[in-house]
């Protein structure tokens, strides 16, 4: 009998052997990296105003545009003083970083309860940042109404911008 009981205990210990062998060869495992980039923190600083110049408006409505790198084109109608200049900003972050810019497409000038609107470009839609940091501009196309009320119009935007 003790012969049979020993078998029965060396038939129990192979079937549960195979039994975890079976399961083990039904298996698999795979390793994973686990990563992460960190990026210097993004600042942006306005450098220069979008400044249209000193305009005399005529009799007809016309436009004074000055473009991203700050020349001006004065409209029909129209006499333009002064210096203008286009809005610069920098950025400084992480070398090599694209960095997306996005603002506006216009902006509002006001003098009292008189108003002008400006259409804005921008110099890029995106930026990578060198060593020193990167820049970029924004520019503008004024609407001066037919005999603009005198005044001095100011107007302020917002410009984002966010590492892709």
């Amino acid at each position: 009998m003790r012969t049979i009981g020993m078998k029965r205990a060396i038939v129990g210990a192979a079937i549960a052997a195979l039994a975890m062998n079976a399961s083990a060869a039904h298996a698999a495992t795979a390793t994973a990296t686990a990563k992460a980039r960190i990026l210097q923190q993004l600042t942006l600083t306005n450098s220069t105003e979008l400044d249209f110049g000193t305009i005399v408006s005529g009799t007809a409505a016309s436009t004074v545009a000055v473009s991203t790198a700050g020349a001006v084109s004065c409209g029909t109608g129209l006499t333009c003083i002064g210096t203008t200049t286009a809005a610069g900003f920098n950025l400084a972050g992480t070398s090599g970083a694209v960095v997306g810019i996005s603002g506006p497409s216009t902006v509002s000038l006001t003098s009292g309860s008189n108003t002008m609107s400006a259409a804005l470009t921008y110099s890029a839609p995106t930026v990578t940042l060198g060593a020193t940091g990167g820049t970029f501009s924004v520019g503008g196309t004024l609407t001066v109404g037919a005999s603009q009320a005198a005044g001095n119009y100011a107007g302020t935007f917002t410009v984002t911008a966010n590492y892709q």
